[in-house]
């Protein structure tokens, strides 16, 4: 099938892409057709997020939002930030104290506490209306270049294939989506920005990117304890003090409370487990008061490209584009990249619609895009925080947070900072680091891997090939289980990686792929870089409802 744009991933920058084409078209009257195709069952699906929200690329995007019906209901009303000391005490900071890019109250902006995936299904709603055709369940598996590297579209992967590699009874081949220009917005770390990246040397002369897992609930809670647009940050205990990240704690609308741990995939003591770091984190006092006597109702997790403008790469490429998370536009500083990677996509689509409706027949590199980017207000907030993350990797998370306190209050004149050590290579040897013995979930606050796996509504056809690519199988027995007591085991949130004994009593490294909830830590921590993560069928994966 032949498209003027193909859009990988209806996220918020893809499908912010999406609309702003169709809008040009519309408003020149010009035959313009767009396709977005999405891996998750529907649009939303495999979408997670915090999220207090910046309404600044949506107004631009749709003006009239509010009378359209936007999930924008729940404005931010109150601010608090805490630092826990340990498992009981917790010190609330002085407004005076929290950065100002932390602040969601005040200031000539309204934020809000929504539910990033409801965000998507509302501008899937308005691209469709505008003339966009979305196909959500279908998975990009290849890129299709030229002999020259040229992008030409995707390959949608096969639908019906055996775990052996056969077809099956009702086996569909996948379709070849052509197009002038391809956007890619698959999210962080997404399997093929990952190869253009690599293919095209965008990442030369850049930073390493950074990532954190982010794991997420979703909470039912009492009606005495909920109050609508109350927004908690917090770092500190459990996380020790070689392993950065924070907490964060938001009172939606319904009821609901979402609570949430981001941590930094640098860490460097393999026995950690994130998810375990998350569960214990609830029961100390400040979180377990607003979660106590609720129902956990969901359960996520997502790798998030924190890297910020020292990582980004370049963005341009022949014949297509990264945006959004896959190019890493999230800014860190504030903890929100949703109106980046929308500001992204709307940016792609006036520099895309620019040369189609030049007479552009595709396949060239559109620079313009570049000058335009750097132009914005979204590339300026990357700039105004790009030390952020390095600042806390090299002085610790008190110290660093003091470094970027300072920097926001001078308008970004401290010396800039870099971290050049990729994530995988930060883990220190199991037996120079403490082993770490996680208290048991007690099932109010607490949860094991499997019922949270069920909360996530995962699942993958048991028949198919597995997703998880090992470039040496053998090399997690053989070197990781020694030096690093396979980690793999530990970071993954949902259990896909075991290590467990053959029936001669020898360890096996068993993959439970039908877990995987498509996070990606795996693909970025492995220490050896032995997995690669790649789509699977269409339609597989989480079934996230409003996170």
């Amino acid at each position: 099938m032949d498209f003027d744009v193909v859009i990988v991933g209806a996220g918020p920058s893809g499908l912010s892409a999406a609309a702003r084409l169709m809008q040009q078209a519309n408003e020149a009257e010009q035959e313009l057709t767009v396709c977005v195709v999405e891996k998750g069952s529907e649009v939303g699906a495999h979408i997670l997020s915090g999220a207090v929200f910046e309404p600044r690329a949506l107004a631009e995007l749709f003006p009239d939002w509010e009378e359209r019906g936007a999930p924008l209901t729940t404005p931010a009303t109150r601010d608090e930030v805490y630092l826990l000391k340990d498992a009981e005490k917790g010190q609330k900071l002085p407004n005076a104290l929290v950065p100002p890019s932390m602040h969601n109250t005040g200031g000539d902006m309204t934020r809000y506490v929504i539910s990033a995936g409801n965000l998507c299904r509302w501008l899937a709603e308005q691209a469709e209306a505008l003339g966009v055709e979305i196909f959500p369940g279908f998975a990009a598996q290849e890129v299709i270049q030229d002999e020259d590297g040229t992008v030409r579209g995707i390959l949608i992967g096969d639908m019906g294939v055996g775990a052996d590699g056969a077809p099956k009874e009702g086996h569909m081949p996948g379709m070849e989506l052509r197009a002038k220009y391809t956007l890619f917005a698959e999210g962080a770390r997404g399997h093929l920005g990952k190869r253009l990246i690599e293919r095209f040397g965008l990442d030369e002369g850049k930073d390493p990117q950074h990532y954190g897992i982010g794991l997420k609930e979703l909470w039912d809670i009492p009606a005495e304890q909920h109050e609508p647009g109350l927004v908690l940050h917090g770092s500190g205990w459990p996380l020790d003090k070689h392993t950065h990240g924070g907490w964060f704690l938001y009172h939606a609308e319904n009821q609901q409370v979402v609570v949430g741990l981001i941590m930094d995939l640098s860490y460097q003591n393999p026995w950690l487990s994130p998810f375990d770091e998350f569960q214990r984190m609830k029961h100390h006092p400040v979180l377990a008061t607003h979660l106590e006597g609720g129902k956990r109702v969901a359960y996520g997790a997502r790798a998030i490209a924190k890297g910020g403008l020292n990582c980004l790469p370049k963005m341009t490429f022949p014949g297509g584009l990264l945006i959004g998370c896959d190019a890493g536009t999230l800014n860190f500083a504030k903890i929100k990249g949703l109106h980046t990677a929308m500001k992204s996509g709307l940016v792609a689509a006036e520099s895309v619609f620019e040369a189609i409706a030049s007479g552009d027949e595709g396949g060239n590199e559109l620079t313009a895009f570049t000058e335009k980017w750097e132009a914005s207000w979204a590339y300026a907030e990357l700039k105004e925080s790009a030390s952020f993350g390095p600042a806390i990797h090299k002085y610790g998370t008190f110290l660093g947070g003091a470094y970027n306190f300072a920097d926001q209050l001078l308008g970004g004149k401290l010396p800039s900072l870099h971290d050049t050590t990729p994530d995988h290579a930060t883990l220190k040897p199991a037996s120079e680091c403490e082993k770490i013995d996680y208290p048991k979930p007690d099932g109010k606050l607490s949860f094991d891997k499997p019922s949270s796996v069920f909360l996530s509504n995962t699942n993958h056809e048991e028949d198919q090939p597995c997703h998880l690519k090992l470039a040496d199988p053998e090399l997690p027995i053989r070197d990781n289980l020694p030096k690093y007591a396979e980690p793999a085991q530990r970071y993954c949130p949902v259990g896909v990686y075991e290590v467990v004994e053959d029936d001669a009593g020898n360890p096996r490294f068993q993959i439970n792929f039908q877990n995987c909830v498509h996070c990606k830590t795996c693909d970025i921590k492995d220490p050896a870089q032995n997995i690669t993560w790649v789509a699977p069928e269409g339609g597989g994966g989480p079934n996230y409802p409003n996170m």
